[in-house]
């Protein structure tokens, strides 16, 4: 008490307090003041001697009060120093060794100043003063690529990963190193479960002819073949049938089985083909998911998709991927058996009859094998007594089709059976039956309207090699890759119909045969014994072979359109021909892909891309090999798609010269 009335009376007390110097807690004060002094005028009216006890009182209250403010004043100032100190100092300790290194650099890319932690990733070089890109040229482009960034970032400097953030306001550089993160990531990354199937193709048909000793000797080569290539890899490898396997392996393997895109298919298929039993294989690979059986859902559906593709090849895809196919650089070799064309022939029967009635439909700018194929699934609806509409685009036929128009008004019958897309939505019903030829994909069908109303009644027939875009759930599918057309193989489906009603006529028979010609340029390109046999029985019922050449003759604008395009002919290096036609002319795609053919007949060329602008406005590429060429991976990377010596893709937004250049450059990446 004592030691507060002498600070009571001494001469710091009587200036302002620092507490005062705060505008609110003054007013407070004043308020409070003001209030004492009017109880104390209310008090002395009252009883004098009260007013002087009570005017005693609030002086020592004030008094303490001021004291005690101080004091605590005076204590938080002294923490809040204190503690200001120790953070600054914690800032500067920090700055010197916590473990993210840091750099300061000037305007000139100059270092400024690093802590002693990044300093040991230069070892003993001198850094300050120096430019960035002297010191680790690396660190230098990194910093200059994300310069801009606000977030920090994941990169690798040199064989270690860190996090780096810029601060470009301050010019400062903060780097974490994450290497044992990454690491852990990494290996994560590369411990994911890869499921796959692996299929012998044709080892029915290969075995066939074998005695049991044989049989043996080839199968215990292959086994012990995958079975070697599976250790080195490090994968697990079960034979579950005579021709199938099951594999269990990390992404790691895969992602080594990609980058030698997987050559043990090329392996298996050149030792076999020197015993003269050629061997293939084809794969179905899923990965990128942790349900295991969605994994297999998705590998058994890859493993469909190379087989409908004609085998030979690796299908790799996540079940919500996109696919990628390596191999398929062998054309699909011809089954020696007709059992499956005969029990299609007898499926197809079957759903017909089920049908109340049949659409059949090819795809847009019809060719000779759509229609001929459309015509011959006409008459086998008939044969089985439906009626079949024929959908088709009449406003922008080829020539051919034009030929065949006019013939076919000498058949009313047939011409009226044939129908427009808008016809056919009205007509059809869920009883109906939908059938899809020479082509697989809803996409360019004649009218996706009319398969997305009958999506549930769907059949395709087909001999292009399957792509990913295919029916959701088909009632059949007949694809047949090694067949020359699609022709081909409704004529022997045909064969199987039958004979008690009215048989083929001499106008389908013609536009079949017309259709088998084409597509295999007359017997040279993808024909087999089954295509002569198709063209045989095609024209034991009455085909024409002078309606046929009438049929195929181009007249003199396209003849002209195509020398044009052979005249810009140019040469990627000594195997590959290329001709682009004037940016803003329009080419017919007919006239591209004769341009195409007619490039392949020059010494040394193996293969042949015409690029050409449509009349629709896109871009049309037609793609043409000899066989030592897949044209069709090629196309497909650019959307398109076909066969592996006949394929095509259409463009769209984009220049003759841009898909001239996107062009070049899946060819640059095809040759690595």
């Amino acid at each position: 008490m004592r030691k507060k009335m002498k600070q009571l009376f001494s001469k710091s007390f009587w200036h302002l307090p620092a507490f005062m110097k705060n505008g609110q807690l003054r007013l407070i004060a004043i308020f409070l003041l003001g209030l004492a002094s009017v109880c104390e005028i209310m008090a002395f009216l009252v009883n004098p001697i009260l007013g002087s006890v009570l005017l005693i009182l609030v002086c020592l209250t004030i008094g303490a009060s001021f004291l005690t403010l101080k004091e605590i004043t005076e204590d938080t100032n002294e923490y809040i120093s204190d503690l200001s100190y120790r953070i600054k100092r914690g800032e500067q300790e920090a700055l010197i060794k916590m473990p993210i290194g840091i750099l300061f650099f000037n305007d000139q890319t100059e270092a400024e100043w690093i802590n002693p932690y990044l300093q040991k990733y230069f070892g003993k070089r001198e850094v300050l003063g120096k430019k960035l890109k002297d010191i680790d040229p690396q660190l230098a482009k990194l910093i200059e690529q994300h310069f801009e960034e606000k977030k920090p970032v994941e990169v690798k400097w040199g064989k270690r990963y860190f996090q780096l953030l810029i601060q470009k306001e301050i010019h400062a550089a903060y780097l974490m190193d994450i290497s044992q993160y990454a690491e852990i990531k990494q290996h994560d990354l590369e411990t994911d479960a890869v499921l796959g199937q692996i299929f012998l193709d044709n080892y029915d048909e290969v075995t066939q002819s074998m005695n049991d000793k044989e049989i043996s000797d080839l199968s215990n080569y292959v086994t012990n073949e995958l079975a070697n290539w599976a250790r080195k890899y490090k994968m697990f490898l079960k034979r579950i049938d005579d021709d199938h396997f099951f594999i269990l392996a990390y992404s790691k393997a895969l992602q080594q089985l990609e980058q030698e895109k997987f050559k043990i298919l090329d392996r298996i298929r050149e030792r076999t083909s020197k015993q003269n039993f050629p061997l293939t294989l084809s794969f179905g690979i899923a990965y990128g998911d942790d349900n295991l059986a969605l994994l297999a859902q998705t590998a058994q559906s890859n493993l469909d998709l190379a087989l409908g593709r004609g085998g030979d090849q690796v299908v790799v895809k996540s079940p919500d991927g996109q696919a990628r196919f390596y191999g398929g650089k062998t054309n699909p070799m011809e089954k020696r058996t007709r059992v499956r064309a005969r029990m299609i022939s007898q499926a197809l029967q079957e759903l017909i009859n089920q049908a109340d009635q049949v659409f059949v439909m090819g795809h847009q700018r019809s060719d000779m094998d759509s229609m001929g194929a459309c015509l011959g699934i006409r008459r086998i609806s008939k044969m089985n007594h439906k009626d079949c509409w024929i959908i088709m685009d009449q406003a922008t036929p080829h020539s051919d089709i034009l030929r065949l128009m006019q013939e076919l008004e000498q058949y009313p019958e047939i011409k009226g059976s044939i129908i427009t897309s808008a016809e056919a939505i009205e007509k059809a019903n869920p009883q109906s039956l939908l059938i899809m030829v020479d082509h697989s994909k809803p996409s360019i069908s004649i009218s996706p309207e009319l398969y997305q109303k009958m999506v549930n009644r769907v059949m395709v027939i087909d001999h292009h090699r399957r792509g990913e875009e295919f029916p959701e759930n088909p009632v059949l599918v007949y694809i047949e890759p090694y067949a020359s057309s699609t022709c081909e193989l409704i004529t022997e489906m045909l064969e199987y119909q039958s004979r008690d009603s009215e048989p083929i006529n001499k106008i389908e028979a013609t536009a079949m045969l017309t259709g088998i010609i084409i597509d295999t340029k007359s017997f040279s390109l993808r024909t087999g014994t089954r295509t002569f046999d198709a063209a045989s029985y095609l024209r034991s019922v009455g085909a024409d072979l002078t309606m046929t050449h009438h049929f195929m003759k181009e007249n003199v604008q396209s003849f002209m359109q195509r020398n044009h395009l052979i005249d810009r002919l140019e040469f990627l290096g000594d195997r590959l021909a290329l001709c682009a036609g004037e940016p803003d002319r329009v080419y017919d795609p007919v006239t591209a892909a004769q341009a195409a053919d007619a490039l392949l007949n020059i010494s040394g060329v193996e293969a042949s891309f015409v690029i050409t602008k449509r009349q629709d406005g896109k871009i049309g590429i037609s793609a043409r090999s000899n066989g030592q060429e897949n044209v069709q991976v090629i196309m497909e990377e650019l959307g398109g798609g076909g066969h592996l010596s006949n394929a095509a893709t259409q463009l769209t937004d984009m220049t003759v010269a841009q898909a001239r250049k996107q062009l070049l450059e899946v060819l640059k990446k095809d040759q690595k």
